[in-house]
């Protein structure tokens, strides 16, 4: 008897979200399993988890986003909207495929939040996973409708961070 699809969410304004979802991808590839895992809104594929996940045979990483998101009447939106889209339309072919039973929506809850991707599209996808499959969703700001939909739901708060002391972003840590 095959298991129904499972969503989890991982949220908040502390660091871990991403690092939580490649924990999971792993676990996942470990148990031979295909993953899926895409960045809506990071575009350096020169990360940490970019080098070590392209060499796991069992993972597919993909950075379909542009960088921090501008504000929406900057004239460059537009370009982070299609790049959010691009990155809709894989998750959705992964979905359909039948290659994959792990999908990692990375940022994605900042994508919805920020108008790049539109929330019910995400909530759609949701609804179109096959038994047995597995989607993580990740970022800051997570929906109400987007927590509703996903059967665990994390938040990671922040209690201190480097950064806010004005350490740079280090290798092997934050980037």
């Amino acid at each position: 008897m095959s298991e129904p699809p499972r969503i989890l969410l991982i949220t908040g304004g502390g660091k871990g979200k991403t690092t939580a979802a490649l924990g999971l991808a792993l676990r996942s590839a470990g148990h031979g399993m295909r993953v899926l895992f895409l960045q809506f809104v990071k575009q350096d594929e020169t990360t940490g988890e970019y080098a070590a996940l392209k060499d796991v045979g069992s993972i597919e990483i993909v950075t379909t986003g542009r960088g921090f998101v501008p504000a929406a009447d900057s004239e460059h939106f537009p370009s982070h909207q299609k790049a959010a889209q691009a990155g809709l339309d894989l998750a959705r072919q992964g979905v359909t495929s039948g290659d994959y039973a792990t999908i990692v929506l990375d940022e994605i809850c900042i994508a919805v939040c920020r108008g790049l991707i539109d929330e019910k599209d995400v909530l759609e996808l949701c609804e179109r996973l096959s038994d047995g499959m597995c989607l993580v969703m990740t970022g800051r700001n997570a929906t109400p409708a987007l927590i509703a939909a996903a059967d665990t739901v994390s938040e990671i708060q922040c209690v201190k961070h480097a950064l806010q002391a004005g350490r740079p972003a280090q290798k092997g840590v934050e980037r």
